[in-house]
């Protein structure tokens, strides 16, 4: 019997160290850049979505973002993260949760930021409920960062198929409200020395 999504991620987070898997990276350089770029004012609420263990909530902290949000699927690397952080204003608010059942405040967010997840969506009633998360969540004039395989990215990732993506069809699943601003690929070095094509596309909401 195949495992639900979050008994493969939690199992993946406790039998694997952070700086194992293949998606890790020490900082999210490209994210980074990104956010600050459309995000300049540090009161911007920011959500990072299957944010996992990676360390952009302690980057964003570090630059002085006052309100930031991360949902994982997984408990495990909830913990993970929560005890590794230090965040002594409480200025972040953890969440586990699937971002395709997951239930959002509206209009909150300035920032979406979403690296790795939106390709492990096959169904396309999943990536509807996704797309339908952001569009309730999201400010109007917000910006929306993802993330995903580029097309000549793997075709699995951590034993799941996954779906691969050029801007045009990254951006046809989000539809006309979203307003695509920019998209550029980048290589990823994983820790198993083998190297995965990434795509990010950063949209304006309408």
């Amino acid at each position: 019997m195949n495992k639900t999504p979050d008994k493969h991620w939690d199992t993946v987070y406790r039998t694997k160290a952070s700086d194992a898997v293949s998606w890790y990276r020490p900082h999210l350089e490209t994210s980074m850049n990104l956010i600050e770029r459309v995000a300049p004012d540090l009161s911007a609420s920011i959500i990072d979505v299957g944010g996992g263990e990676s360390t952009l909530v302690d980057d964003l902290l570090a630059k002085g973002y006052r309100s930031i949000s991360v949902l994982d699927i997984s408990p495990t690397a909830i913990d993970v993260a929560r005890k590794r952080v230090r965040d002594p204003g409480q200025n972040v608010t953890w969440t586990v949760g699937d971002i395709t059942r997951a239930e959002l405040p509206s209009r909150s967010y300035d920032v979406w930021h979403d690296r790795a997840v939106f390709h492990f969506l096959t169904a396309q009633e999943d990536r509807a409920a996704y797309v339908q998360r952001v569009t309730n969540a999201m400010k109007s004039g917000g910006h929306v960062i993802v993330a995903t395989f580029g097309p000549e990215g793997p075709t699995k990732c951590s034993g799941l198929d996954v779906v691969r993506y050029d801007a045009e069809s990254l951006h046809g699943q989000f539809g006309r409200q979203f307003q695509l601003m920019e998209s550029a690929t980048e290589l990823h070095n994983t820790p198993l020395g083998t190297t995965q094509q990434f795509l990010y596309c950063l949209c304006r909401v309408g």
